[in-house]
């Protein structure tokens, strides 16, 4: 290995099974590597902390989690298929990459199961816990102490303390932390001071904004609108995510197709409007690489992703290049690997 950085993309393409791979320049030009291909419905992705493993969630049934090793090329290679509690809609892992946290919309309930020394995951979970109808997110805070569930149709968002020795959850004080009647909160984000969390609402278009205390405890701070001026229609707000300097929150809108722009303010919790850029159609997906200098959006409707560099002082997003990929693209995945 050189240890030079290069910088991959990864893009689920539910309808035409398969998960592309890109190369991302350091102009923001991106270069097809290749593609796996995957037998069912692939969406929900997420990556081992340590960027060995990338781990596919099948929506088709029979509802699975597909685990592949990650080349230095960025090439994947299928490691196993391991059967889910159900449907999931969302995957992430803990800080340490020993547990696979799950989360399904059209079950309703949240799942945890071990990761094995191999990236594989255990077919045995350790927590299968019922929810409210439609849990759409499920993430561990940055001190891997803490997990938040965001259950869309229950308006509100679940706290857990989190034991990372065992993986199992018990339900915080309170167990759940409430947004406005018919919000629909369905993705969240912790900024990188780890004190906030931000929670993109799907149903009424708009961010709120958390305090994040040392307990675990969510208390809200803020909401604004994340839908462009002039909206009509119902809004279908998708992504959430924050640059690594944490200075702008950038959030997703599929009936209009835009991405809006946030500067985070000195405020704890305090979002800036910067406006909005146009994108592809229906971006359910998008994601921000890991030195904040691109972001790459998805779109399921145009079957494209187009690369967007991040103006560091203002936070303007610039298109800088676009790329077909497969059909119905969903989600995105960017890390940085060693080249050989």
């Amino acid at each position: 290995m050189t240890g030079v950085d290069q910088t991959l993309v990864y893009v689920s393409n539910a309808d035409s099974h398969e998960i592309s791979v890109l190369l991302l320049d350091a102009t923001g030009v991106l270069t097809p590597v290749g593609s796996a291909q995957v037998d069912g419905t692939v969406m929900p992705l997420a990556v081992h902390p340590e960027h060995r493993f990338l781990y596919a969630g099948i929506r088709s049934e029979p509802f699975a989690v597909k685990t592949f090793a990650i080349h230095p090329t960025g090439r994947l290679r299928h490691l196993s298929t391991t059967p889910l509690p159900d449907n999931m809609a969302y995957l992430s892992t803990d800080r340490t990459g020993r547990f696979l946290l799950s989360a399904s919309y059209t079950g309703d309930k949240i799942a945890i199961n071990p990761i094995a020394a191999d990236g594989t995951v255990d077919a045995s979970p350790l927590e299968v816990i019922a929810t409210a109808p439609h849990a759409h997110s499920i993430v561990v805070d940055p001190t891997n102490r803490h997990v938040f569930a965001a259950v869309l149709g229950g308006d509100h968002l679940l706290q857990y303390r989190f034991d990372e020795v065992s993986g199992s959850l018990t339900p915080h004080h309170p167990a759940a932390v409430e947004t406005e009647l018919g919000a629909g909160p369905r993705h969240l984000v912790f900024h990188p001071s780890g004190r906030v969390v931000f929670v993109a609402n799907e149903l009424d278009g708009t961010v709120n904004s958390y305090l994040l205390d040392p307990t675990g405890t969510l208390t809200r701070l803020s909401a604004i609108s994340a839908l462009p001026e002039g909206f009509s229609g119902s809004p279908w707000t998708s992504d959430v995510h924050v640059t690594p300097d944490g200075r702008f929150l950038y959030v997703s809108e599929r009936t209009s197709d835009t991405i809006a722009a946030f500067r985070v303010g000195g405020t704890p919790g305090a979002l800036d409007p910067l406006g909005h850029t146009a994108t592809e159609a229906q971006p359910r997906g998008f994601a921000i690489d890991p030195r904040g200098r691109f972001l790459v959006a998805a779109g399921q409707k145009s079957n494209a992703i187009t690369t967007y560099a991040i103006d560091p002082r203002t936070g303007a997003l610039t298109a800088r290049d676009r790329c077909a990929v497969g059909r119905n693209p969903t989600w995105v995945e960017i890390i940085d690997l060693a080249a050989a």
